[in-house]
């Protein structure tokens, strides 16, 4: 479809619904933006930042009465 067209269906429209056919086209625009900024993420990124105690798997004191 040609822009053209696509303007003289616009012009056609009543001009209450104009606005819901402009809301749906910033829309559009912004889902297309919001795709092409996406960043992707790295692995590994926090490698060696975090640390995990030895006694991890241990039960808590404060649990006992639940076990």
């Amino acid at each position: 479809m040609e822009q053209l067209q696509l303007i003289e269906k616009v012009k056609k429209i009543p001009p209450a619904y104009q606005q819901e056919v402009e809301d749906f086209i910033d829309f559009i625009l912004e889902k297309k933006v919001a795709k092409e900024k996406k960043v992707k993420r790295k692995l590994g990124l926090l490698k060696g930042k975090l640390s995990m105690d030895s006694d991890f798997d241990t039960p808590l004191d404060d649990f006992k009465d639940y076990m």
